[in-house]
């Protein structure tokens, strides 16, 4: 057993890329299972997203079924093909000459929020693109420009795509409340898909605020808060939560793709959502 007059310091070497050091590693624990598990999430949410979209069949369950559930992917429908699946008041915005699937056309939107969200980019810039991958490990790059060119510049767009967000966590409200209608099975009350998109509203809107363009935007700037009472006390509530992103970010990431799998499966006929009042 170690004792602390055991230990020995471990010489550090930095000059690298960046600062870092000039040999692959300083670390001795299992510093790649972080980057390792990142990347695999993201790449399985990526492949099944990507073939929900592209799909276009069983995102939306109707009248027919009892229910009126519809897909985060597919909202809002926007398409000729998409009927009562597009919400109340949106069948006047049919886009008529668009054939493929519907969902494509949301995708800028929380893909953009998502793609430059902060933390987002410290979890590919680790593990896709190894830059670096983790403390005391080597940049995997032999140059680094930061985001001061295309398309990393991109990236400052990112409080921008805050606003979007905005936009798309109502509509996904609205969605939320819509699935409390259990058309032809009691009017209104609560089935297991109800509880599905309302968790799924309620884990994208704490996302949202605990950005930190949302937090910046609130209390940032400002010198004296004594001068700004409300943005003061705003910032206040926002910061637990900003603390919290990360999570929050890898929550709602899941349950956006659990909440399309449930009602894909519900429209496919794999089973009935249950009622449960």
């Amino acid at each position: 057993m170690s004792t602390v007059e055991d230990l020995r310091p471990v010489a550090v070497r930095l000059g690298g890329v960046r600062g870092g050091p000039d040999v692959r590693t300083l670390r001795r624990d299992r510093w790649w299972a972080s980057p390792t598990v990142t990347v695999c999430f993201l790449t399985a949410f990526v492949v099944y997203s990507t073939w929900a979209v592209f799909q276009n069949a069983h995102y939306y369950v109707g009248a027919a079924a009892g229910r009126d559930l519809i897909s985060p992917f597919y909202s809002p429908c926007l398409t000729y093909s998409c009927g009562l699946a597009s919400g109340p008041g949106l069948g006047f915005i049919f886009i008529t000459w668009w054939t493929i699937s519907p969902g494509i056309l949301v995708l800028a939107g929380p893909l953009g929020f998502r793609a430059t969200c902060y933390y987002y980019r410290k979890a590919y810039y680790r593990s896709f693109w190894q830059s670096p991958p983790a403390c005391g490990v080597a940049d995997g790059h032999g140059r680094y420009s930061g985001e001061s060119r295309f398309p990393l510049i991109l990236q400052n767009v990112h409080r921008y795509f805050f606003f979007i967000a905005l936009v798309f966590n109502t509509i996904l409200t609205i969605d939320a409340v819509m699935a409390f209608r259990l058309p032809g099975d009691g009017g209104i009350g609560v089935s297991v898909g109800t509880l599905v998109l309302v968790v799924n509203a309620l884990l994208l809107w704490l996302y949202t605020l605990s950005c930190h363009a949302c937090r910046h935007m609130c209390g940032g700037n400002v010198d004296q808060f004594s001068r700004h009472r409300v943005r003061h006390r705003v910032w206040q509530i926002l910061t637990p939560l900003n603390a919290r992103h990360m999570q929050l970010a890898w929550a709602s990431l899941t349950f956006v793709a659990l909440a399309d799998l449930y009602v894909r499966l519900v429209a496919s006929g794999a089973f009935h959502d249950p009622k449960i009042f």
